[in-house]
C-alpha cells in the first residue's frame, strides 16, 4: 500500500494527511473530519510509510502488513480494532504468523487494525503495483514529449584555414 503523506499524532485520535511545512510546525488535516490543524516540534508524529512490525526474521513495512491484510480480507474491512485482546492476537497471527510476539503489543495490533478500517473506509488502500503503474505511465507520456523537439538546423562548418 502506498502510505506516502499520512501521519500519526501521539495523543490526537485518527490518520492525518501531511499538507506543509511551516516554520515551527506542520500542517495537517484529519482524514475523517477535513480539519486542518498544526502540529508543533513537541508532537510525536510518525510517518505510516516509516512504521514497520517487528518480525522473528527482519522488520515487516506496515504497507505490507496492510497488503497481506488486503489479501486476507479480499479487500474488505479488517477485525474490529476494539475487539478483544486475544481476537486480535489470533487475527494478527493469521495476517503475520512471524510476528515477534515479544515485541509487538496488543495495543499496536488494535492501531494496525483501526489505522487499516481508516484507510479502507475512505478509499485511500491503494495497491503498490497500481500506484508504480500509474507513476511510470506518467513519466512515458512526458518523456515522449519532452524527446520530440523541434529538428534544429545544422550551422554550416567553417572553413579551414591553410597552413603555409
Amino acid at each position: 500500500m502506498v502510505l506516502k503523506d499520512i501521519l500519526a499524532i501521539s495523543g490526537e485520535p485518527g490518520l492525518f494527511r501531511f499538507i506543509a511545512q511551516g516554520k515551527n510546525s506542520i500542517i495537517v488535516e484529519h482524514l475523517e473530519t477535513k480539519k486542518r490543524s498544526s502540529a508543533f516540534g513537541s508532537a510525536k508524529v510518525s510517518s505510516l510509510e516509516d512504521i514497520a512490525i517487528f518480525t522473528e526474521k527482519e522488520d515487516v513495512p506496515l504497507s505490507k502488513v496492510f497488503d497481506l491484510i488486503w489479501d486476507k480480507a479480499n479487500g474488505g474491512p479488517a477485525i474490529d480494532g476494539k475487539a478483544d485482546g486475544t481476537k486480535l492476537k489470533i487475527w494478527f497471527t493469521d495476517i503475520l504468523p512471524e510476528y515477534d510476539k515479544d515485541k509487538v503489543y496488543t495495543s499496536d495490533i488494535k492501531k494496525v487494525a483501526m489505522w487499516y478500517n481508516i484507510l479502507h473506509q475512505l478509499n485511500l488502500l491503494v495497491k503498490e503495483d497500481a500506484e508504480q503503474k500509474k507513476a511510470e505511465e506518467k513519466e512515458t507520456t512526458e518523456d515522449k514529449k519532452e524527446s520530440a523537439p523541434a529538428k534544429k538546423k545544422k550551422k554550416p562548418a567553417a572553413p579551414k584555414a591553410e597552413k603555409k
